[in-house]
């Protein structure tokens, strides 16, 4: 993940009795007679009314809650879009509108007086809004064939802690795009780290390359901290400012996190995936749900360094692991597969 991308959450007191005033003996001993009476009258209705009003209530109220049908999600944010009163994105599960101009402040990190406003859940596709992590369609066993020399460090349980940061990868649309889908990840990932072989960037040389220092919060770890690193090899200063502020999660200043919580790694590499353009048209996601192709997600992440004609032997990699992957997930590649 080499090019730099274009553009860039009563009780109430019981009221005394007035003084009362002395009555006869007579109608003061049978006044307790009748008191008790009527309280146990009382109680008896309540008996019978109480458990009946509190379960027919209970129910139905929580039914509505959870029967409520979940928007459509809007476009997916993107942290180096320009978004202006009224515009509406998606982000984390939810949509989000703007309040005013706004670029690169991720929503859900501004408060409740910042410039995005919670608008709720959201679906896409047909997916489901919160769906189950664990109910992944890549089963820790052909995660094993996939990755056989694979570092340690890159856990199948890191990247099943990491989904719920974004429900909707491989849950939108039917079985064959969801698998499509994690094929794509895994087949870029793959080829990003040498079959998940590199945890950092291997070229040192590139280091000092990833400090955009016309950016106002510049480089505070340093000009040389922003290397690839992780399953996407994130690297620029402002993307890992955005990741860190999508993920709630200091990476600008401690972007060694990276290389260093199997979990948080994942997390960067889903946060690219389902957010972020880079040099290309779509999103990776939306490259796979919205049936641009595989060729497409190959452009997002590195653009014409590999596309036209950039680097056609890449791009075949690429293709191949893909194939190779959609093949053990037992669906198929679809089309457009190279850019």
């Amino acid at each position: 993940m080499n090019e730099r991308p274009n553009a860039r959450p009563s009780h109430s007191a019981r009221p005394r009795p007035p003084h009362r005033r002395p009555w006869k003996r007579a109608a003061a001993r049978l006044r307790p007679a009748l008191a008790l009476a009527a309280l146990s009258g009382l109680l008896a209705s309540l008996v019978v009314l109480v458990p009946t009003t509190a379960t027919a209530a209970g129910p139905a109220g929580a039914d509505a809650k959870d029967t409520k049908a979940a928007a459509a999600c809007a476009a997916a944010w993107d942290a180096g879009g320009v978004y202006t009163n009224g515009s509406t994105v998606s982000h984390g599960g939810h949509n989000w509108q703007a309040k005013w101009w706004t670029r690169g402040e991720t929503p859900g990190t501004t408060g409740q007086w910042g410039v995005w406003v919670d608008q709720g859940k959201c679906g896409t596709g047909g997916g489901d809004p919160d769906p189950d992590p664990a109910d992944f369609v890549v089963s820790e066993a052909q995660f094993e064939q996939m990755f056989p020399n694979r570092q340690p460090f890159y856990t199948y349980q890191g990247l099943i802690d990491a989904l719920s940061a974004y429900p909707d990868f491989t849950h939108t649309g039917d079985e064959t795009t969801r698998k499509r889908e994690a094929a794509a990840f895994l087949a870029n990932v793959s080829h990003e780290t040498g079959g998940l072989v590199h945890v950092v960037e291997q070229n040192e040389d590139n280091y000092p390359h990833y400090c955009d220092k016309d950016q106002p919060y510049g480089c505070p770890a340093g000009n040389d901290a922003y290397y690839g690193r992780g399953p996407i090899q994130l690297s620029w200063n402002f993307n890992y400012k955005a990741a860190g502020e999508a993920l709630g999660l200091d990476l600008l200043n401690n972007p060694w996190l990276v290389e260093r919580d199997p979990a948080v790694a994942w997390q960067t590499g889903l946060w690219y995936w389902n957010t972020q353009k880079g040099p290309g048209t779509v999103t990776g996601h939306q490259a796979m749900t919205e049936g641009h192709g595989f060729g497409e997600s190959i452009r997002s992440i590195n653009g014409t360094l590999e596309c036209d004609g950039g680097n056609p032997t890449q791009v075949k990699s690429r293709v191949d692991r893909y194939k190779q992957f959609t093949q053990l997930l037992g669906t198929t590649p679809g089309d457009n597969l190279t850019c």
